[in-house]
């Protein structure tokens, strides 16, 4: 894809597609993740109101490494398997995870379109969970993938799992799961934030929520072939299907519509796509100037010292080069602009 970068195995913004294997570093460690956006009732909104509703947004949903105070409801487990799961394992855990914003690129934005209405964008993932399952069986594949002396070399990071091994089955059971916990994740967060918006703002009313996930697999059929594809940091984009892109903080963000492109298995980007490492950013960024990008727009944003400019505008693609890279995967339908960043 065309906001692609490099990651483990395989990289993110990249889509692969498998026959008869399921590979859980071409998923990643972030299963599920991806993006829910609402548009709002609202024409405009004051700059006081908006900076009291970031402020509400802070108190009611955890970022970073914070956890709830007190557990929340999260979806039924249904394990098939005689083994015990690696959710079974951490579902107490999981609990006061859930309706957390978590770290790196995710975020919470209140956005404006090209009419002056207002929009609430989530970019979350299945937290920890996700990450304990993906290097759960990412070790499993790689000591099974020694043991048949398999011809995917170690260092390629791309260990695999026959989809008809008992071990293959309960990867694909368990990343479903969390897939499934990071949707209930975003959308516990969108509830919280619906009510920090009613609270400063009475009469506001929203619309349907729009979901995307970008880290995943399920079965699909191309090119004549029932495949597994595998989006790391990819979008689906069949015909017709909407979509979100977002852009880096203080850039446009888009919602979408696929143009079912068969050449990328029905797929596009999931974002601007980093430009340099967070190492980098902070290293070699200059803070004055990233700051500034982002008050000469009026944006209210977080940053304030090194440390935050591995999410930094500079740190990312061009939004607007990648989202041209890819008029032949998707149409744009709305044109969002930040007005307020929350980043964990």
């Amino acid at each position: 894809m065309p906001d692609c970068h490099s990651g483990y195995g395989m990289p993110i913004g990249g889509v692969l597609a498998t026959k008869g294997v399921i590979v859980p570093n071409a998923v990643g460690v972030d299963i599920g993740c991806g993006m829910c956006a609402v548009k709002t009732s609202l024409k405009g909104i004051e700059r006081e109101a908006l900076m009291n509703i970031i402020d509400l947004i802070k108190e009611a949903v955890p970022v970073g490494f914070n956890h709830q105070k007190t557990p929340q409801d999260i979806p039924v487990f249904n394990w098939p398997f005689n083994a015990k799961s690696v959710i079974e394992t951490e579902f107490e855990n999981a609990k006061y995870q859930l309706g957390t914003l978590g770290g790196g690129n995710h975020f919470i934005e209140i956005q404006s379109d090209k009419e002056g209405n207002i929009w609430i964008m989530v970019h979350s993932g299945s937290r920890n969970l996700g990450k304990k399952v993906a290097d759960h069986y990412n070790k499993i594949a790689i000591a099974l993938n020694e043991r048949w002396y398999s011809e995917v070399k170690k260092e390629a990071e791309l260990a695999f799992l026959p989809i008809e091994t008992e071990q293959g089955k309960q990867y694909f059971e368990e990343m479903k799961y969390c897939v499934d916990f990071a949707l209930t994740n975003r959308h516990l967060i969108m509830d919280r934030i619906k009510q920090c918006f009613t609270l400063q703002i009475p009469e506001v009313e929203f619309g349907e929520v729009i979901n995307i996930a970008h880290n995943y697999a399920r079965f699909e059929h191309h090119f004549g072939e029932n495949v597994i594809v595998h989006r790391k940091g990819a979008t689906s984009a069949c015909l017709g299907e909407i979509g979100i892109i977002p852009g880096s903080q203080g850039t446009k963000s888009y919602i979408v519509r696929g143009l079912g492109n068969t050449e990328s298995f029905r797929s596009c980007s999931h974002g601007a796509g980093r430009r340099m490492g967070r190492k980098e950013a902070q290293r070699t960024l200059d803070l004055e100037t990233e700051i500034g990008i982002m008050e000469r727009q009026g944006i209210i944003h977080g940053i304030r010292s090194t440390a935050d400019l591995d999410e930094a505008v500079s740190a990312y693609k061009d939004i607007d080069v990648v989202i041209s890279n890819e008029r032949d995967l998707v149409e744009i339908v709305v044109e969002l602009h930040p007005l307020a960043v929350i980043k964990g």
